[in-house]
């Protein structure tokens, strides 16, 4: 169903490419928009458990889209060093595939937003992060997204690197 990686030896393992999801803070989600045209929006996630969670408003393009076609694909960049002298970039990124459904349940909602919160300000008072989600979160729509396939990569550069220190 999914490709194979062409530039196999430029593959990361599974386990480094949830390493990725993990440490990221933000990523494009590409989805099918308005009359077949592609849209990618960057978004803030939280990864967990072959899972990836979004929080957004509950209208826009990126839902309503989602409501017709939710199978979506997320990239983050992990690392990315540009080589001017040999015209490319040291890169390492992953991109998930999957679909893409608004959760209901208030408990999850409220577990996947203080995730997002502790992930960008993790030395915040239990106290404040908790004020600070009381005041959006009625509104507040969130997005997980069921991981079907991952796909990372990584500069052939950076992979001789490693070979030649093996």
């Amino acid at each position: 169903m999914f490709r194979d990686m062409r530039r196999f030896r430029q593959k990361l393992s599974e386990e480094e490419s949830i390493a990725m999801l993990e440490r990221g803070s933000w990523g494009v989600l590409s989805v099918l928009g308005d009359e077949g045209y592609p849209y990618g929006v960057p978004l803030c996630y939280a990864y967990s458990d072959g899972k990836i969670y979004f929080h957004c408003a509950r209208s826009g393009h990126k839902n309503d889209a989602l409501k017709n076609e939710p199978k979506a694909s997320f990239c983050v960049v992990d690392s990315d060093e540009i080589v001017p002298e040999e015209y490319t970039s040291h890169f390492r990124s992953v991109i998930v595939f999957g679909k893409v459904h608004e959760v209901e349940d208030d408990r999850i909602r409220r577990d996947v937003i203080e995730r997002i919160a502790v992930k960008f300000h993790p030395h915040d008072t239990a106290e404040h992060r908790n004020m600070a989600i009381d005041k959006q979160f009625r509104p507040m729509c969130i997005l997980e997204m069921d991981i079907e396939h991952i796909s990372g990569k990584e500069a052939i550069e950076l992979v001789k690197k490693r070979e030649a220190n093996v």
